[in-house]
């Protein structure tokens, strides 16, 4: 039989007055009175947010506790100002079983109803309801996710990151960070750097082990980002990392080789840059494949360069991926006919036709490129230069400081309120 906790004295003492009648037309005597075992008291539990609570911050942590027994069940139901419902909250119980807290946040201008049981010794259930409201979020202070990368189903390089941009800027970083999960199907550590108040970027301590399946659960609602802004929505989508491809390239040998799963399957000749300025030089370390085009214009009026200086050069190309945000394409140049003998671009990394035609039907979209021997370093922030901070580096510029066990839910540190 389930006991619910009574809001009204008077049904209380109704059952009391039924119990004791009961009592008095079954009893035979003294004697069975008194062979009787007394009955454990009730659980008492409390729930925080209190019941009738109103504009209660939607970052307060639910609280169930329980004395005298045990907690066998928390459900919390959410209600928005659209009509929709929410019962996806999930929480953690400690080991004694007597306290749930709320693993994540609650949706701002929302109706929540917390239902709670827990059992005493004997087995006898009690259960507490709270119902309450949460502090809408205000026009203009509502924190948005502006982009994602990769999307949704995407099939990506082992070198992929997960970047998280955002419409406004983020002051609480270490909460924004752990409403952020990021679970593997093969463990892995990792953590969240920020390289813009707006734009947070996760990857992992070595690259993502190939063949599996990467969830992230943006669990944004209700999450203050800074003082009165607050997340309006949750974001779920998963990504396939899919083979290992990686390609070096040697400065000095003019030469690119391309292995898959450890096995060398492609080389090339190429050209980089003359390194006649910084803007010329190629840059050396790990990048990654960002972006794929074709029919691409080159030109480095973007660097300033006006079409009225001798130095101006306007060129479309068959075929062009983007390795940095300074401007480096391994791309199409069927002018340069030093390639394997000489550096001779602007910067990017010149192939053949064929060549750079392979390179982008055969290229996923976080595969790793590194390159070497030249006198300018790939800046971490540069594109997806992300592999360019040691391990180390990375999770001491987390805002929780703290790596990441993919391969169990949950995250480090807490999205909630903190005094």
């Amino acid at each position: 039989m389930t006991f619910r906790i009574s809001r009204s004295p008077a049904a209380a003492l109704c059952v009391a007055a039924t119990v004791l009648l009961a009592a008095s037309a079954c009893s035979t005597g003294e004697g069975d009175l008194a062979n009787e075992e007394p009955s454990a008291p009730q659980a008492e539990v409390t729930i925080t947010p209190e019941d009738g609570g109103s504009e209660v911050r939607p970052d307060s942590p639910i609280v169930v506790s329980a004395q005298g027994g045990t907690i066998t069940d928390v459900q919390v139901e959410q209600s928005v100002a659209e009509g929709q419902g929410d019962s996806g909250m999930t929480g953690t119980l400690n080991k004694d079983k007597t306290e749930w807290v709320s693993d994540w946040t609650l949706t701002p201008g929302s109706e929540v109803t917390v239902t709670a049981v827990a059992e005493n010794e004997a087995g006898k259930e009690t259960e507490v309801i709270s119902e309450f409201s949460t502090a809408p979020a205000v026009e203009g202070q509502r924190l948005e996710i502006a982009n994602v990368v990769p999307a949704a189903d995407e099939e990506v390089g082992v070198g992929m990151p997960i970047i998280v941009d955002f419409d406004l800027p983020v002051e609480n970083k270490a909460q924004v960070e752990a409403a952020m999960e990021v679970t593997s199907e093969k463990p892995a550590q990792g953590a969240w750097n920020w390289v813009t108040d707006q734009q947070a970027v996760f990857r992992p301590e070595k690259y993502w082990e190939p063949g599996q399946r990467v969830d992230v659960n943006l669990h944004l609602a209700g999450v203050a980002a800074a003082e009165g802004v607050y997340g309006v929505e949750d974001r779920e989508f998963s990504f396939q990392v899919g083979r290992e491809q990686i390609t070096t390239i040697d400065e000095d040998e003019h030469h690119m080789t391309v292995e898959r799963d450890g096995e060398v399957i492609k080389e090339f000749p190429v050209s980089l840059g003359m390194a006649t300025t910084e803007a010329y030089t190629t840059t050396s370390g790990t990048h990654v494949t960002m972006e794929f085009q074709t029919n691409y214009r080159m030109s480095n009026d973007t660097l300033g360069v006006s079409p009225d200086s001798p130095e101006y050069y306007e060129e479309f190309v068959a075929y062009a991926v983007r390795i940095s945000n300074s401007g480096e394409f391994l791309h199409t140049a069927d002018w340069n006919y030093q390639l394997g003998e000489a550096n001779t671009s602007h910067g990017c990394v010149n192939m053949s036709t064929a060549d750079s035609q392979w390179f982008y039907e055969n290229s996923l979209l976080g595969d790793p490129v590194d390159i070497t021997g030249t006198a300018r370093e790939l800046e971490w922030n540069n594109g997806w230069g992300f592999w360019q901070r040691s391990w180390d580096d990375w999770v001491s510029n987390s805002a929780t400081g703290e790596a990441d066990d993919t391969s169990k839910p949950g995250t480090p540190g807490s999205p909630h309120f903190q005094e």
